[in-house]
């Protein structure tokens, strides 16, 4: 992906900072140097649009995918088929949680509203302990774990938290696998009227 990709190319709104991060490999590697992972970063609401990210480099790009490969043994993982995997990925989410996350604070602006700033410049580990802590509420939360959920769409392993009413939610998205599959219905229906 180019470096001044535009933000909103790199996430996907799943409900939860944690499960955003699963998306960015899919359908091909999203985090492929700094800029990118600054590009979600921001995208993803971790951090407000003009926070300067001048630590972090490849070593943190490298970081943030192997707290993505952890958490997705962690949510789709089932702790008794691979114990071992679990709890390794398990011991390091909760490594990353144990640092601080940025600190927010309320900022002046020219015109005297307010917005949000991260004081000081949040540096990897403290932007990985914010998504790792965002995991652990997810994990540890039975009434927002059963609402997590793998698309049903074709070739598609998008997690997501449903939050719709009744919990009937199929797809990621309804605009992208959920009209894919409403178009294949309508070719298979096609095609058996043809018959």
């Amino acid at each position: 992906m180019a470096a001044g990709v535009a933000t909103y190319e790199l996430r996907f709104d799943s409900g939860r900072v944690c499960l955003d991060l699963l998306a960015t490999a899919h359908p091909q590697e999203h985090l492929e140097d700094p800029d990118t992972l600054r590009a979600w970063l921001t995208g993803a609401g971790l951090v407000p649009a003009g926070t300067r990210l001048g630590g972090i480099g490849p070593a943190c790009v490298a970081a943030f995918r192997e707290l993505r490969a952890d958490l997705w043994q962690l949510t789709t993982g089932e702790p008794g088929r691979d114990p071992y995997a679990f709890d390794s990925a398990l011991g390091r989410v909760n490594a990353l949680a144990a640092d601080a996350p940025p600190a927010p604070r309320a900022v002046r602006t020219e015109d005297g509203g307010l917005v949000r700033a991260l004081y000081p410049e949040p540096g990897c580990p403290a932007l990985l302990a914010a998504v790792a802590r965002d995991a652990v509420d997810l994990l540890t939360d039975p009434v927002a774990r059963s609402r997590v959920r793998q698309c049903e769409g074709d070739n598609c392993p998008l997690i997501y938290l449903d939050t719709s009413r009744g919990r009937r939610r199929r797809w990621c998205s309804s605009e992208v696998c959920g009209n894919r599959e409403r178009v294949a219905r309508h070719r298979r229906r096609s095609m058996a009227k043809a018959l």
